[in-house]
């Protein structure tokens, strides 16, 4: 039995297989932007880390956070955080301070080298939203569509997890 049949008493057929696509249309795209960060830092030298990292520098911006706040705010989906903090802090592109209040929390923030990592990644996005937008791949209703399908799947996925329990 496939895994379409399976499903097909409770999903009509084609929504199922629509809704497959679907999801590896997200996972495809998430590692072709990995894939297209890392071209971008090979073109421009930027060596010691990978995309991984360069897009968790580019999510923190110029906020100041702990490494729990890096999930909960949505700023880093993998599941190695720790690793990837300590190389970025060891390279130069983070500065690491414990906090006050509660000395088991580390606080990170981009340094300047960090910075100019972001802005390579920032002016690349800017590219991209620029050449979508003007080349008709995407209208700015197409957009506002396409983020909030994907507000609502999320909002469905994560009402799964929190009443699982």
């Amino acid at each position: 039995m496939s895994r379409l049949e399976k499903f097909q008493p409770r999903t009509h057929p084609d929504f199922m297989s629509g809704y497959l696509d679907a999801l590896t249309l997200v996972e495809r795209l998430h590692r072709l932007l990995l894939d297209v960060i890392k071209d971008e830092f090979e073109r421009v030298g930027i060596l010691e880390i990978n995309s991984v990292q360069g897009l968790l520098l580019f999510n923190i911006g110029d906020h100041e956070v702990t490494a729990g706040e890096l999930k909960s705010r949505g700023y880093y989906q993998g599941s190695n955080v720790s690793y990837n903090l300590k190389k970025l802090v060891d390279c130069g592109y983070m500065h690491h301070q414990r906090c006050e209040i509660d000395r088991r929390a580390v606080r990170v923030r981009l340094t300047a080298k960090g910075r100019e990592v972001r802005d390579v990644v920032e002016s690349l996005f800017k590219g991209h939203a620029d050449g979508i937008r003007h080349t008709g791949v995407l209208s700015d209703a197409g957009l506002v569509e396409i983020v909030g399908t994907l507000r609502r799947v999320e909002r469905y996925w994560s009402d799964q997890i929190r009443y699982i329990y």
